[in-house]
């Protein structure tokens, strides 16, 4: 396995790319780890990418890229929201860890993005915490033509959602400078739940990836 620092933000991009492939052709090249492996990562982790996503059951990331033991960090939350915790998980990836690339991974009829829309549109609540968690996803959610069909409503939103925490992410102080510097890719991407595969959203990535060597 390729060390997270020995790999930059594109060739690491590449790497979830290939393995989304894998994933969709039903050929993926994980197998049950070997003891050296396992050993391996008593000692470290080197993930080469750090992944904030939803904790929908339907989107494993692991599988959905094809990743084996040690390749991922990975941070889930209903909604793949940015909140205090998720951000000390995510610093923890960028100062310890040195992950080159930082993927938001939403994805289709996201449950609480549907939420969210609700509360929006047609004042519906929700209780304690979980209210919380949706007014975390609101501000994404200013643009989203109340006229337009539910389906593709929500399909807007859910890309609204993932490039409202990829600008949070990058208007952070640690990760804005360590994409000024070149250290780190940050993308965003949804997953289709019908096909299996990622669609990475490139408009976020000329920023991001614009120092990939």
């Amino acid at each position: 396995m390729t060390e997270g620092a020995a790999v930059t933000s594109a060739e690491a991009l590449q790497r979830l790319i290939a393995g989304n492939e894998r994933f969709v052709r039903g050929a993926s090249a994980q197998r049950p780890p070997q003891h050296d492996r396992l050993v391996e990562l008593v000692e470290a982790q080197h993930p080469f990418a750090t992944i904030l996503g939803c904790s929908d059951s339907r989107v494993p990331p692991e599988m959905v890229f094809d990743q084996g033991f040690g390749d991922l960090f990975i941070v889930r939350v209903a909604g793949n929201v940015v909140g205090t915790e998720t951000l000390g998980s995510l610093g923890y990836a960028l100062e310890h860890l040195a992950t080159p690339l930082f993927v938001v991974l939403g994805h289709e009829g996201c449950g609480a993005v549907q939420a969210a829309l609700q509360c929006r549109l047609g004042g519906a609540t929700e209780p304690g915490r979980i209210a919380e968690l949706l007014d975390a996803i609101l501000p994404a959610l200013q643009g989203i033509d109340p006229s337009e069909p539910p389906a593709a409503r929500l399909h807007r939103a859910v890309e609204a959602n993932v490039r409202w925490a990829v600008r949070q992410l990058a208007a952070t102080p640690a990760g804005g400078a360590a994409l000024a510097d070149g250290r780190i890719g940050l993308i965003g991407a949804v997953y289709e739940l019908a096909t299996g595969r990622v669609r990475f959203l490139r408009e976020e990535g000329p920023q991001a990836l614009r120092n990939p060597s």
